[in-house]
Formats: structure tokens, C-alpha cells, sequence
């Protein structure tokens, strides 16, 4: 995988972007309606973040039905993921960080129960 330090940077740059990421670090995969419960962001919102993300070769995604799952591009190099452990590892008790973390463990029908219409 070809991802440059510019292209990961740019994407942490975005607020957002940052949180998703962060959040992925710390789950493995997420439903995009964890994503918009935990962020409490709109849809097309969270959506438009995950499409730079993948575009950008972070994210892979899959569609289980109705529903897209995203997670961390396993090819990732070594050196984007370490950036990503270590930013999620200091501030993970930190706003928004903590709370978007605290909101996800919250959110009632998880998406193995079929949550994401």
C-alpha cells in the first residue's frame, strides 16, 4: 500500500475524520449507524468522511446486506498505525475522544441485532 505522510496528515487534519479513525483504531469495524451514535453526526455527514477516508486508502469497506461496515485498511504501514495506536492510547479518556468511545458502548441494538435501517 502506497500511503504517504501528506495524504495520512490531511486526513487527520479534519476533526471528524480524526474521531472516525480513532474509533476504528480502538473497534476493529463499525456499521456506519455506530459511527453516526457514537459522533452523534447526521448520515450523509459521517458518509461523506468515510468515502475521503476510503478514497484515501485508510479504510476498507463491506456491505453486509443493508448495511456498510468500515475498518482500518489492513495494509496499512506499520508506521500509519503506530500514529493512529498512539494518538487513540494518549487520549483516550480525552473530549471528544472519550465520549464518542463512551456513546458507542451506550447504543442499544448494536448492529449484530440488526439495528442500521
Amino acid at each position: 500500500m502506497t500511503i504517504n505522510p501528506d495524504t495520512l496528515f490531511r486526513m487527520l487534519a479534519d476533526p471528524t475524520r480524526l474521531r472516525v479513525l480513532l474509533l476504528l483504531t480502538a473497534e476493529d469495524e463499525l456499521c456506519v449507524c455506530e459511527l453516526t451514535h457514537a459522533l452523534a453526526l447526521s448520515q450523509p455527514k459521517i458518509s461523506r468522511h468515510l468515502a475521503h477516508l476510503r478514497e484515501s486508502g485508510l479504510l476498507e469497506s463491506r456491505r453486509a446486506g443493508l448495511w456498510m461496515y468500515y475498518r482500518l485498511n489492513p495494509a496499512l504501514p506499520e508506521w500509519a498505525l503506530s500514529i493512529l495506536q498512539q494518538t487513540l492510547s494518549g487520549n483516550r479518556d480525552v473530549a471528544p475522544f472519550g465520549t464518542d468511545h463512551h456513546a458507542l458502548g451506550n447504543m442499544p441494538n448494536r448492529p449484530d441485532a440488526a439495528c442500521c435501517a
